[in-house]
């Protein structure tokens, strides 16, 4: 099914999870689970690693699962201990060991994963087939492939997508312009391998980067295993000095983006929530949604490793707002569901890129609010939704777990919501509809 098709009856064979309104306000504690963001970065700077590294908190989903199995074919020992929910990682020492034959790594849906371990794979000599699922096949590659082929490696495929194959290093690193207008994750990718590249890294994109949060990120995990990379966000040049990492202790922050949908839901029921494990001092640039909400007129309260946000004061309402996204991407789809609850029109801008994500995110947004009736437009940089009552609708998903995620919010404030392929969430947030049903209690207490 293409984006676009507003046909009444959902696909057939696909799962259906209907959502059942909460019907009053929650007052609930919950922490979500660990940053897929950091996870992912933190396996990988550990993988290349001198000695054993401990990862606590570490997300356990589709998206980590494809990571650590990566790095495991690539010579890396990861072990999970889901008893003590730790991984154990004993890192390579920044020299890939050398392979008999053809390594295929599966990065499955996982665009961190398939992004991060293409400049991974160049401090190897390889040969690597970086391969995954068809979703991923279509989704851009090429800035971090040029990037790899500029610094040395021998990378064959069709320059743009997935599957390649990628031979010929270890690179040694040097000066570097890379492309960062698609994704931050090229960049990020490059950075965590340039610490062990002989020359280390000096790389530049030139002004032209979206979501930079993520790379000061990038840049705070990569100190935490003893890198003292630096990232300057005006310039957009990153400076990687040579010399690896030695193994650590690290504890994972809880995710800001899954987050986000909890501040959300505080905020169309009138509620209040509190989320564990993020706050002022979280590195993610997510957490910063619950600012967006402020100004839609939520109530948010900080500490320093948690936030509380609550529906707006009695006889107000949230108000429509029109906000820059491009350092909080993930978060446009999210949103979008609060605005259907606003008082005027809200719009989204400076996010065109997120149409290269799991799906186009904002076609998709709009195709399924105006399924269930709501009037919204698309822009190339955005979209603009107008506030309404949804009517009852099954909402596609298109393989992409924030889609789910984003439109659950919706059908808790509102009744006739059903979500097609709910499954599609385990990409990284396995438990996201139990953390849901648990907010029932609290409703039905103190609602």
């Amino acid at each position: 099914m293409s984006v676009g098709d507003l046909s009444a009856v959902p696909p057939p064979g696909v799962d259906l999870l209907e959502v059942v309104p909460l019907g009053g306000p929650v007052h609930a504690s919950v922490r979500p689970p660990g940053s897929k963001s950091i996870t992912n970065r933190a396996l990988m700077v550990a993988g290349l690693a001198s000695g054993v590294s401990v990862l606590r908190g570490a997300l356990d989903a589709d998206d980590t699962a494809a990571m650590v199995d990566c790095l495991g074919r690539a010579g890396v020992g990861v072990r999970w201990d889901r008893d003590q929910a730790e991984i154990i990682v004993e890192g390579v020492g920044g020299e890939l060991p050398a392979v008999a034959g053809l390594v295929e790594l599966d990065a499955r849906l996982s665009g961190t994963t398939a992004r991060f371990m293409t400049a991974f794979a160049a401090l190897g000599q390889g040969p690597y087939r970086l391969d995954g699922q068809a979703p991923l096949r279509e989704r851009p590659m090429g800035d971090g492939l040029r990037a790899v082929a500029t610094l040395g490696a021998t990378v064959v495929g069709d320059g743009e997508h997935l599957p390649v194959t990628i031979s010929g290093g270890p690179v040694t690193g040097g000066a570097l312009a890379v492309a960062g207008g698609t994704s931050s994750q090229f960049l990020s990718g490059l950075a965590m391998a340039g610490a062990c590249m002989a020359h280390g890294l000096s790389a530049s994109t030139g002004g032209g980067l979206v979501s930079a949060p993520y790379v000061a990120m990038t840049v705070d995990v990569m100190k935490a295993f003893g890198c003292a990379a630096t990232f300057d966000y005006t310039t957009g040049v990153l400076d990687v000095p040579a010399g690896g990492y030695h193994a650590t202790q690290f504890v994972v922050e809880a995710d800001a983006s899954a987050a986000s949908y909890f501040m959300a839901i505080a905020a169309i029921t009138g509620g209040v929530v509190r989320i564990e494990g993020v706050g002022r001092r979280s590195s993610q640039g997510d957490v910063r949604f619950a600012d967006v909400l402020e100004t839609m007129g939520a109530r948010v309260t900080w500490g320093d490793d948690w936030v509380e946000v609550g529906g707006p004061p009695s006889g107000t309402s949230l108000r429509g707002v029109t906000v820059d996204l491009a350092d909080l991407s993930d978060t446009a789809p999210t949103l979008a569901a609060v605005a259907v609850f606003a008082d005027g029109p809200t719009r989204v801008r400076g996010v065109g890129f997120i149409r290269h994500k799991e799906t186009d995110r904002i076609a998709s947004v709009v195709t399924e609010l105006r399924r269930l009736g709501i009037d919204a437009d698309e822009n190339e940089d955005g979209f603009v939704v107008h506030p309404g009552t949804p009517t009852p609708a099954a909402v596609r998903t298109y393989d992409d777990h924030r889609m789910a995620m984003a439109f659950t919010v919706i059908g808790l404030g509102s009744p006739g919501v059903t979500i097609c392929d709910p499954g599609c969430v385990a990409k990284t947030f396995p438990g996201f509809f139990t953390m849901v049903e648990s907010l029932r209690a609290s409703t039905t207490a103190d609602g």
